[in-house]
Formats: C-alpha cells, sequence, structure tokens
C-alpha cells in the first residue's frame, strides 16, 4: 500500500454511531425539500407510517403542520437548499414549531449514514441526537426588511445593465461619449443621451448641454459626439434609456417600503437626546444611496450608523 493510500486512510472519518449517543430531542421531524414534494419523518410509532411525502401547494403544506401537530413533533429540522425551505418555515414557525433552518454541508459532514436510510430519516435521526445546528434566521419584520433591501440591490444590477447597453449603442455609433466624462448616468451625460433620443443629432447643439462641473470642454464633447446616427443603433439607446428610467422608478418605490419598514421598528436611542454624529468627511454619499436619511434611521434602530 502506498504512502498516499495509508495518509488518507488515517484521516477518513469514522462513521458515528448513533445507539452508544443519547436522544436530546424526542419529538422531532426531518423534512427533506424539493422543488415539487417534501418528504417528512416522524418518530417511529407516531403513525401508521412515520415517513410521508407533501406536495408543494400551500394547502399541503398547512396538511404537513396539521399532521406533525397530531404526531406530537414539537421541533423540525430542515436544509438551507434554495428558496424552496421558505413557505413551509414560515407556515411551521407561524404554528408554533421550533424550526431548525441547517446548513446542507453539516448534514453532509456527519458520517455513518446508511445507504438505505431516507434523506429525511438521517435528518430527523441527527437531529434526535442533537447532532444539527440551527442556522441564524432573523425576526419576521427584519426578515421582511432583509428581502426589500436584497430586491433592491437586484434592481440596482439590473439597472446597471442598462447602462452598459447605451454605452454599447453609443459605441456602435461611435459617439465616445464616455471616453470624455467620468459617469454617463450624470447630470451632462444623461442631458446630452435624452437630447439625442429626442432627436438632436448636432454635436455642436449636444456639446452645449455640458454642465459646468465637467471636465471636458465643448470642443472635447462635440469630437466624441460626432459619429453615425443609425436609426436601429438610436431605438437601441431608446429602448435601454426607458429601462434604465423604469428601474430608477422601481428603485425610488422600493425605497419607500425600505424606510417604512426602519420607521416601524422600535427606537433603540432617542434622537433628541443623543442627536445623530456628523458624517465623516472621508466618506462621500454613493450614487446608489436610498433617497432616505439611511444613516438617520440605522443610528436610531440599531444605535450604530
Amino acid at each position: 500500500m502506498s504512502s498516499k493510500r495509508k495518509e488518507k486512510k488515517k484521516h477518513s472519518k469514522k462513521a458515528v454511531k448513533l445507539d452508544s449517543l443519547k436522544q436530546i430531542n424526542l419529538n422531532v421531524a426531518g423534512l427533506d425539500i424539493g422543488s415539487e414534494e417534501i418528504w417528512v419523518c416522524v418518530p417511529e410509532g407516531r403513525d401508521e407510517e412515520a415517513v410521508r411525502v407533501f406536495p408543494s401547494f400551500t394547502p399541503d403544506l398547512y396538511a404537513l403542520a396539521d399532521w406533525l401537530e397530531a404526531c406530537g413533533v414539537e421541533t423540525v429540522a430542515m436544509e438551507s437548499t434554495g428558496v424552496y425551505w421558505i413557505p413551509i418555515y414560515e407556515i411551521l414557525e407561524k404554528k408554533g414549531f421550533e424550526v431548525y433552518l441547517v446548513n446542507a454541508r453539516h448534514i453532509k459532514n456527519v458520517p455513518g449514514k446508511k445507504t438505505d436510510v431516507m434523506d429525511c430519516q438521517w435528518i430527523q435521526q441527527l437531529h434526535t441526537y442533537g447532532l444539527l445546528q440551527a442556522s441564524f434566521r432573523p425576526e419576521a419584520e427584519m426578515a421582511a426588511l432583509r428581502s426589500y433591501i436584497r430586491h433592491r440591490d437586484n434592481l440596482t444590477r439590473y439597472r446597471s445593465g442598462h447602462i452598459q447597453h447605451m454605452q454599447k449603442a453609443l459605441h456602435l455609433m461611435n459617439l465616445l461619449l464616455p471616453k470624455v466624462i467620468t459617469d454617463i448616468t450624470g447630470q451632462t451625460g444623461m442631458k446630452i443621451i435624452r437630447a439625442i433620443v429626442a432627436g438632436t443629432h448636432d454635436p455642436l447643439q449636444l456639446a452645449q448641454y455640458r454642465d459646468p462641473r465637467c471636465r471636458s470642454t465643448e470642443d472635447d464633447l462635440a469630437k466624441a459626439l460626432t459619429g453615425n446616427y443609425r436609426p436601429e443603433h438610436l431605438f437601441a439607446l431608446k429602448q435601454a434609456l426607458e429601462l434604465y428610467d423604469f428601474y430608477i422608478q422601481q428603485i425610488e418605490a422600493c425605497d419607500i417600503e425600505i424606510e417604512q419598514k426602519y420607521a416601524a421598528f422600535k427606537p433603540v436611542i432617542d434622537l433628541e437626546a443623543h442627536p445623530l454624529p456628523p458624517r465623516s468627511k472621508k466618506v462621500r454619499p454613493s450614487k446608489n444611496d436610498p433617497d432616505f436619511n439611511l444613516r438617520a434611521a440605522l443610528y436610531r434602530t440599531c444605535g450604530v450608523d
């Protein structure tokens, strides 16, 4: 036997002998969640069948919860795979079950699973012996806020994609606007793009939309805006601009929801007694910042900004 094989054999994981462990949780269930169905295992003797399968439709999820109640289950363990766990998690939590959301890697890292044991049975066994650790799951209000923030992040990325589409349309017409201004979504860039879409294609006229703070001169802008204004590329630019504006509106609507969620939290600091500290000069506002005062909302809710 080679030294590598000996070393591999030496460090191989040993199977866990569950029979030698003490059962900590008795009234437990294990869930194996898929996109179309959920396999559920309860302790032996609680029902004629210890393992049942339920479709993933909402009425069936409530039937699953009712069956767990009838079986005397108090705590449920499930893998945190994809987003399929969220509906059943919320229903079980609402029903009063203690739900363990477990990292799938933690379950796979426990050696000793037999080939004839179903995943839901294995999860139920591990939970019975206290071998599973629940992942952090925020409270309902914080989870809702997190969903809004994640959705806003997605909207911001979608908007960025349409900025790239505008840049591509400009390059196809050899309008080198991105070469002479830092950001085409700034004051100068948006004025020029909107004018191009509206039908103004004279480089000298377009250059007059230059903002006084723009570092490039009107001559530089006029050179960059001299190109081939082909109808198909103008059409692509127009649609990219409309989609960019659409996502701006969606982000603003999302900001309203986020601001309302922050306002609903119980404050931990009285802003009148402890005013918000001034912003550090090193921290510059970002173009992606929300429209409301996020620093004040965080300071009021969390005590830090």
